[in-house]
Formats: structure tokens, sequence, C-alpha cells
């Protein structure tokens, strides 16, 4: 594994890094996605091509999203543009549950823009 893969997510304090933990198992795991250490954060593939990545800021009072790259090609109440104009976030709160049914719900809404 690569070593600034795992730092990245070893360093996170709980329970930022529960949830990072639990996203990366989820992409790799239940979305069948390959990761890879990309512009200093865990990034995501779909048949070889960019999918999405997370993102973590302890300067931005511990934000945790997920950006996705082909994100302005759906709609979802969830899917945030933020002014971007290619890539959607979905925003994740670390002190509650992650909506697994929502986040499986837009992964493959996305996986079919592939």
């Amino acid at each position: 594994m690569d070593k600034h893969l795992d730092n990245f997510f070893l360093t996170v304090p709980e329970p930022y890094q529960s949830a990072l933990l639990y996203l990366r198992h989820f992409f790799i795991e239940e979305m069948d996605l390959q990761e890879s250490w990309k512009f200093n954060t865990p990034f995501y593939y779909y048949n070889g091509k960019w999918f999405g990545y997370l993102s973590y800021s302890e300067k931005r009072h511990h934000e945790i999203y997920v950006g996705f790259i082909k994100g302005y090609k759906v709609t979802h109440k969830k899917l945030l543009s933020e002014g971007r104009k290619q890539i959607k976030v979905y925003r994740i709160d670390a002190t509650k549950d992650i909506n697994a049914i929502e986040l499986t719900k837009i992964t493959k809404l996305l996986k079919a823009q592939y």
C-alpha cells in the first residue's frame, strides 16, 4: 500500500478518521473503484478514469467531502457545485452516520456516466 495513502487516513483524529476510513472501504469494496494517491489526496478511478476524490481539511473545521469528477452530469439534491463547473461535492458530517443508501445511489448514477 502507498505510505502517503496510509498517512492520510491514519493521521486524522477521530471521529473524522472513522468517517474517512468508511468512505475508503465503501469506494474500494462496495463500489469497486481503484484507489491512488494524486494531488496529495486519495483519488478513486472507475474503468481507468478519474471518478472522485476525498477531501479533508483540518483548517476548515475538519471539513470532509467527496468530490465527483463528472458530478455536473447528474442531478441530486445532496450534490453541490459550489461554483465549480464540473465537479460536484457530497459533504460528510463525521459526527453523524453516513447515509450509505444515498451515497450508493449517487455513486451508481455517476458510474453510469462512464
